[in-house]
């Protein structure tokens, strides 16, 4: 942009004068950033339309007014890599292959001051190397950055990169910290990064230092709890190695911290990934005789990459058969837990495991699948995100695999399964269950409206149902007037069909307006109720249920409300769940069998009460 293009622009937009050398830097074949279109090229400014011509990558031209861009683009330095990925790329792609290191001391210095956060960083590399190489290259990439003096690693995402002003030796930085802190956990932490570095030979005679801070540390801090205890003792032992001592010499040692099988559930659950493998290998070193039952016993409760290692632990130990046995064995008692659920379902394709899966992928697994989102949405407060809803949502193909082998009227038992779950949220079950009707057109039944008759009414509480009526209100008078106001503003940011502000509005109007009609179906089907209808004869919506476990004794309570009442924290079920459906209509005396926790557990109906005495 010119000087008189500029001035015109301040003159139309006096708020924008702050940003003049921003628009001064808006000159044809400057390259920019969008937050929407992403990179870029400004190619001319349109004078006659007073509008700025933008190639971003892999589109088309579009126009854009200059005073948007001020808060929406940043105009990039020549000096920025990805400018020069497109000025000099034979240069940056040498640098990616043969220099990394001096790739990314290019890229920090572009930035004020040479430095930049973690996140910053990382995703302007991934940009110069591409989404799906990135990962595994910049993994490599840091491990020659934390021993390389020129570059100041952060130990936390939120913290920055920074090229030094003098060159410092990753284990003179590690050590002058390491003997500025007494926290136990920070040493620990230290310890691995200086392992990480590669120590040096003339460096080893100030190890004993660390070497023995990590063993007082290990042996003495109350600030540890056991698995931090037992990685600290891993480090001690590594570093130990590495003088020539014998690691077996230091107390406690790793296997007298695993010894207490009780204790090793929770261990595993915060230990760090990379120490997962070993830990099961010390778990086999350390119980030879019951080792076995202790990994399966992990497995059932394990989470994320954990539940691989686990799994591959046990393969690779010869294991597979008992593996298979256990699994459906686990899915017959409904024992699948949502992470090995989710597990089984991500690798139902994988070569190495089919033999292993290939009887668990069926009509059943999707009921366990079922249970288990709906269980953690009754567990978790809030809003909490489910993956293995998520995971079930994503995979077009998983509901037609789960149900290839299933018949009609199996699959509307567990599309009413799916109605019925409080693990999703309307939009959702009505996209899943769409799914279904395209393997079996009669379930359309289910979400027809002649299906919803006075037999389809359900119960709530007033309270509920003014939160939801509330909620019908918060859409039609504030946020689809908000996003109407949205669309007409993004209208005037150019092209339709290379608008993403356009685009975005119109996906939240769309999104505004299945919520808007949802609640409208839902409220013209709820009946309010105070509960003051509920006996004592029997287990009926609004009733206080006090259960005694057969087998412990241990007593329980729970309050079955209306539909839209369901509150874990304070032991309250919808009468329209799978557990409050288990309940209805059971009488004092009575025996229930019930998932509570991980396993099945049977119960007496010790007593019943209405909710509304309660009160």
């Amino acid at each position: 942009m010119n000087s008189e293009a500029i001035s015109a622009t301040l003159s139309k937009h006096p708020a924008l004068k702050a940003s003049k050398a921003k628009l001064e830097a808006m000159e044809p074949g400057s390259y920019v950033v969008h937050r929407s279109w992403g990179f870029g090229q400004i190619k001319e400014y349109d004078e006659a339309d007073q509008k700025l011509v933008i190639d971003f990558k892999g589109k088309k031209a579009h126009r854009m007014d200059p005073a948007f861009c001020v808060g929406s683009m940043d105009v990039l330095s020549p000096k920025h890599i990805l400018a020069r990925k497109e000025t000099e790329p034979a240069k940056v792609k040498q640098l990616v292959e043969d220099d990394p290191v001096q790739l990314v001391i290019d890229t920090l210095s572009a930035y004020p001051n040479q430095a930049a956060s973690a996140i910053e960083l990382e995703i302007v590399l991934a940009q110069v190397i591409g989404e799906e190489k990135f990962k595994k290259w910049f993994s490599n990439v840091k491990k020659q950055l934390i021993k390389d003096p020129r570059v100041g690693v952060p130990a936390k995402k939120t913290e920055l990169y920074i090229v030094r002003d003098e060159p410092v030796s990753a284990e003179s930085e590690i050590m002058e910290e390491f003997s500025n802190t007494r926290s136990a956990r920070r040493r620990i932490s230290l310890a691995e990064d200086l392992l990480a570095a590669s120590i040096k030979e003339e460096s080893k005679a100030s190890l004993g230092t660390v070497l023995n801070g990590i063993t007082e540390a290990v042996r003495d801090s109350n600030q540890l709890d056991a698995s931090e205890r037992l990685y600290g003792a891993f480090v001690r032992d590594e570093l130990a190695k590495i003088l020539g001592h014998d690691a077996s010499a230091s107390a406690p040692t790793q296997a007298e911290l695993i010894k207490e099988v009780r204790g090793l559930t929770a261990i595993a659950e915060k230990i760090p990934v990379h120490f997962q493998s070993r830990f099961l290998d010390l778990v086999k070193e350390t119980h030879p005789l019951e080792w076995r039952e202790i990994v399966f016993a992990l497995l059932k409760t394990s989470q994320g990459k954990f539940t691989t290692e686990c799994i591959n632990f046990l393969m690779e130990n010869g294991q597979a058969e008992e593996l298979a046995t256990v699994l459906k064995r686990w899915k017959t008692e409904q024992n699948l837990r949502a992470p090995v659920l989710l597990w089984v379902i991500k690798n139902r394709h994988s070569k190495k495991f089919s033999k292993l899966l290939h009887d668990l992928i069926n009509p059943r697994l999707l009921g366990a699948i079922f249970f288990a989102i709906d269980y953690e949405a009754l567990q978790s407060a809030g809003t909490r995100r489910i993956p293995l809803a998520e995971a079930l949502s994503d995979d077009t193909d998983l509901i037609s695999d789960l149900l290839a082998a299933a018949d009609t009227e199996t699959a509307r038992d567990l599309g009413n399964s799916l109605l019925l779950n409080q693990g999703f949220e309307e939009l959702t079950k009505k996209s899943l269950l769409a799914r279904f009707i395209k393997l079996f057109p009669s379930l359309q039944s289910l979400v027809s409206g002649e299906a919803e008759t006075k037999d389809e009414q359900f119960l709530v509480s007033r309270e509920s149902y003014e939160k939801k009526r509330i909620e019908y209100e918060e859409i039609v008078a504030k946020r689809i007037p908000e996003n109407s106001k949205a669309i007409s503003v993004a209208r005037e940011h150019g092209d339709l069909k290379e608008n993403s502000e356009f685009k975005m509005a119109k996906q939240d109007q769309g999104v505004l307006m299945g919520q808007k009609a949802q609640l409208e179906r839902d409220l013209a089907r709820a009946r309010i109720t105070d509960f003051s209808e509920a006996s004592t004869d029997s287990i009926s919506v609004g009733t206080i249920v006090d259960l005694r476990d057969v087998a412990s004794g241990k007593a329980v309570r729970y309050s079955v409300l209306g539909a839209w009442d369901s509150d874990p924290d304070s032991h309250r079920i919808a009468y329209k769940t799978p557990l409050g459906q288990a309940l209805m209509g059971k009488k004092v005396g009575e025996h229930v069998k019930l998932k509570i926790g991980t396993a099945h557990q049977e119960y007496q109906i010790a007593g019943i009460t209405r909710f509304i005495d309660a009160k």
